[in-house]
């Protein structure tokens, strides 16, 4: 597609709605004491937060077979319907039900347009040409993180944390009007009733109760029940036995629009980026959500001076992003980008394992710099070996199931780090400050609050055992880069194309005749 003003503002449609989805999950964070105590919450405050994460979780393979039968414009207005519905119910709710209930119903918004934005942008741009865009919407990302938790920490401090959902009603209106008008992709043929006989229900309805029953049972454990309970494990093996029946199901048993084609995980290349992809997921999380507890628990800092001490990882990564994608398009090479990340993830990661409470602002800001450059790279770097073995007609179904990938593992991120801190807080705290906490109990956040207010010598103890406990977490994070950068071993480099699928590029003034059929890019035997 030529460059124009049309196509800039199709970008800046797909950047409006990354950051709405974007700052909408970081900002919460910060505000959700203020949330619980005015509308009354009580163990359900996890959901909060979670409802948007299941839902979204959910949504992302069936966005995919949206996006295909229905056409890119009409999938991403829905989403952005979605969201906005979702945002005034928050914005409005006067109990935790309708919270929670907002939550979700934005969820649903919010993943779809993630999912959608990776898809448009791979209709739009040759797969060379794409990390620079894709570093773009990265770079979205990374910056409404970084400047969310301090946005959703200052609105609730002033009483007005209802902002934080009815500032994204204005958003949601602009990025509506500019996919109305711009975003004029070519739509499939065919009447609603043959649209909706083509969707694949039963497999949407396996995934979406097998994410489920899997997310429910991440967010409960440790929390209302302990893991080894039954109340966790049952959900948990039949959420995890269900999404595996689903791939089982799509490969065997659909044969019209599948939402995971078996094409896209046949070839060794495209299976070593879903890899890579998922645990960058773990990774990053684990970077972005648990440097602040480090920052809060030994170093004494509030919510908001927390997450502005995240800025290092934060500014790193956007820019990083964008580096990279443009590396590949100059280079026409993936694999070296990846291994680089990985190895730069490790070298952070290592380092972090030697902070302490008198640790000095070089370090641990340098060391976020050092992990978010690993970080950073592979927010474009994995996409390039999932796609390049593949037609392109193939992008939304691959892509759909690659941001599945990504934001599931986000999920398995953050249980991976509350286990690991319960276990290692449990261990070693003072008996006479753990005591103060009932079982089931998540001590870190638990905790965290009672620090300033500890007397010495205990309060000094407390603050060394939360960076004992998390010079463990990053040892945990280090081995899963060293996962990561194992999945390397297993790409190939593959010439990338310069081609973009006909069946989806922008209307001409007329359309007329049957669409072409996309010119598919060589697919390299592997």
């Amino acid at each position: 597609m030529k460059k124009d003003a049309g196509f800039w503002m199709i970008i800046l449609s797909l950047c409006v709605t990354s950051w709405l989805a974007a700052i909408d999950l970081t900002s919460v964070s910060t505000a959700l004491p203020t949330i619980i105590d005015d509308l009354h919450g009580g163990s359900d405050f996890v959901w909060v937060g979670s409802a948007f994460t299941l839902a979204s979780t959910a949504i992302l393979p069936l966005s995919g077979n949206i996006a295909t039968i229905f056409g890119r414009q009409w999938a991403v207005l829905s989403f952005i319907f979605l969201f906005a519905v979702g945002s005034a119910i928050t914005g409005s709710a006067q109990n935790m039900t309708a919270m929670i209930a907002g939550r979700t119903v934005q969820g649903l918004g919010g993943g779809g347009i993630l999912s959608l934005a990776e898809i448009i942008v791979a209709d739009l741009v040759p797969l060379r040409e794409r990390g620079v865009y894709q570093g773009i919407l990265g770079s979205v990302w990374a910056f409404a993180s970084a400047i969310g938790p301090p946005i959703g920490g200052a609105l609730a401090q002033a009483g007005q944390w209802r902002w934080l959902f009815y500032m994204n009603l204005p958003l949601c209106a602009i990025a509506f009007g500019l996919t109305f008008y711009f975003l004029r992709l070519k739509r499939p043929e065919g009447s609603l009733r043959d649209k909706l006989a083509r969707i694949d229900w039963i497999g949407n309805a396996i995934i979406i109760t097998g994410s489920t029953l899997t997310i429910v049972a991440l967010v409960e454990g440790g929390i209302n029940h302990p893991w080894n309970s039954y109340q966790i494990l049952v959900p948990l093996l039949i959420g995890l036995a269900l999404i595996a029946f689903f791939l089982v199901y799509e490969f065997l048993w659909v044969i019209g629009e599948p939402m995971v084609p078996f094409d896209i995980l046949s070839n060794r290349t495209t299976l070593s980026g879903y890899a890579g992809d998922f645990m960058h997921g773990l990774t990053s999380i684990i970077l972005i959500y648990y440097m602040p507890v480090y920052f809060q628990s030994t170093m004494l800092a509030t919510p908001i001076r927390s997450s502005i001490q995240l800025f290092p990882a934060a500014f790193t990564i956007a820019p990083i992003a964008i580096v990279a994608g443009i590396s590949v398009a100059v280079f026409d090479h993936y694999v070296a980008q990846n291994v680089i990340a990985w190895m730069f993830q490790m070298v952070g990661y290592g380092l972090m394992t030697t902070l302490t409470k008198d640790s000095s602002t070089a370090a641990w800001a340098g060391y976020q710099v050092i992990a978010s450059i690993g970080v950073g790279i592979l927010y474009p770097g994995t996409t390039f070996p999932v796609l390049a073995p593949l037609p392109i007609s193939k992008n939304a179904h691959a892509l759909a199931f690659y941001t599945f990938m990504r934001t599931f593992s986000q999920t398995f991120g953050v249980t991976i780090g509350a286990t690991v801190l319960q276990n290692e807080l449990s261990r070693l705290l003072p008996a006479s400050f753990s005591a103060l906490f009932p079982a089931g109990v998540n001590i870190a956040y638990a905790a965290i609050p009672q620090i300033p207010q500890l007397p010495q010598p205990l309060q000094d103890e407390v603050r060394v055992a939360f960076a004992s406990s998390l010079q463990t977490l990053w040892k945990v994070v280090l081995a899963l880069a060293g996962l990561g950068l194992a999945t390397t071993f297993f790409m190939k480099q593959i010439h990338l194309h310069l081609d973009t699928d006909e069946q989806w590029g922008q209307e001409q003034k007329e359309q007329t005749g049957d669409v072409e059929k996309a010119t598919e890019s060589p697919s390299a035997s592997i």
